[in-house]
């Protein structure tokens, strides 16, 4: 990784940092965030492997004790809760929206790699969810999933507009 790279892994990991806190609570204890939004964007603009990077940073930041996680949380008691499983799947999330664009370069790609690291992230904070609190898969699923569908469908639209504006104002900087 040269020095560039490692700026644009900061700036992405710092803007995770600054949007993700910004949520909105719900009464099935997953809050609504932009940390998603973020993520796909992280993974699609940067690509795979910085993207990853950028998400690794965002994490490491909110275990240390940094306010970053959903409504201002920190700490490995956050990474490890009710919505752990959420924060790491954010990994593949990140991986999958920029494998798919890197191998791609168009939108059906990024669309296809958005939504396979969607229902990756669904499924590994669903299932923590179900293990941590010992429910039942529907109510996981009432609680995880279902709320969030038309807003996680909304911000893969915008991440699929986004994307190659802001990947060509990167091409510029470079």
């Amino acid at each position: 990784m040269n020095i560039r790279s490692l700026t644009r892994c900061a700036l992405m990991a710092a803007l995770l940092c600054v949007l993700s806190p910004v949520s909105i609570p719900l009464a099935s204890l997953v809050p609504i965030s932009l940390a998603s939004l973020m993520v796909m964007l992280a993974g699609s603009v940067l690509g795979r492997k910085e993207g990853v990077i950028a998400v690794l940073i965002y994490l490491l930041c909110g275990m240390g004790g940094l306010p970053v996680f959903a409504e201002f949380s920190s700490g490995i008691t956050v990474l490890f809760g009710v919505t752990g499983g959420f924060l790491f799947g954010y990994l593949p999330l990140a991986y999958c929206s920029g494998l798919f664009y890197e191998k791609g370069k168009d939108t059906r790609s990024l669309l296809t790699g958005t939504i396979l690291g969607t229902v990756i992230l669904y499924t590994i904070g669903t299932l923590w969810f179900m293990f941590y609190l010992k429910t039942d898969l529907l109510k996981a699923l009432a609680a995880c999933v279902l709320p969030f569908l038309i807003g996680d469908a909304l911000k893969i639209f915008l991440v699929c507009l986004l994307t190659p504006r802001l990947q060509a104002a990167i091409r510029r900087w470079n």
